[in-house]
């Protein structure tokens, strides 16, 4: 123990996560979203008027039910489209970083030594576009866990290759 240090680091001289340039979505997973989106709010709706053509209120009340899920839906999309465009990841040499949030930005930032497993998953909507989501799955339980939708199915699956290489070498 003679040769023990302990020195203080300047925390103003570490490399800054928020200067990385994030890579956006791809241009075609708003679509995915739009669709997902829509085929939501069409079962909803057809609930709905199905629960609305089986009362007497309709004639009363009926559109303002209509008028509220109008501003449900423009107000949903309005936070989803949000979403889309905060949505960013990044592959440094020795981490991924991925952003974002609707209402408050969330930055993740894990470190490959603690990721263990790797997965490539397409939804059938996003199969069609040719985009994947890649999970990353690490030491640290559910909760910091990570899925980075909307890659490119060529992409995505590099991206799994350098991943499972970086698994491999911690081995």
């Amino acid at each position: 123990m003679e040769n023990f240090t302990n020195e203080t680091i300047d925390t103003k001289q570490l490399p800054r996560y928020e200067e990385v340039q994030l890579t956006p979505l791809h241009s075609k997973y708003w679509l995915v979203t739009l669709i997902n989106f829509s085929i939501v709010f069409l079962i909803i709706a057809i609930a709905l008027g199905l629960f609305w053509f089986n009362t007497e209120e309709v004639a009363n009340y009926g559109s303002y039910f209509a008028i509220a899920y109008g501003i449900v839906l423009l107000f949903s999309l309005f936070l989803t489209r949000i979403g889309y465009k905060k949505k960013a990841f990044a592959f440094r040499n020795h981490d991924v970083i991925y952003r974002s949030g609707v209402i408050a930005t969330n930055t993740m930032v894990i470190p490959y030594n603690r990721v263990q497993h790797v997965a490539l998953h397409e939804g059938f909507i996003a199969r069609i576009f040719g985009l994947a989501k890649v999970e990353i799955f690490t030491a640290g339980g559910n909760s910091s866990d990570l899925e980075i939708p909307g890659i490119a199915k060529e992409e995505a699956e590099n991206i799994k290759q350098l991943l499972m290489g970086k698994i491999q070498k911690q081995l």
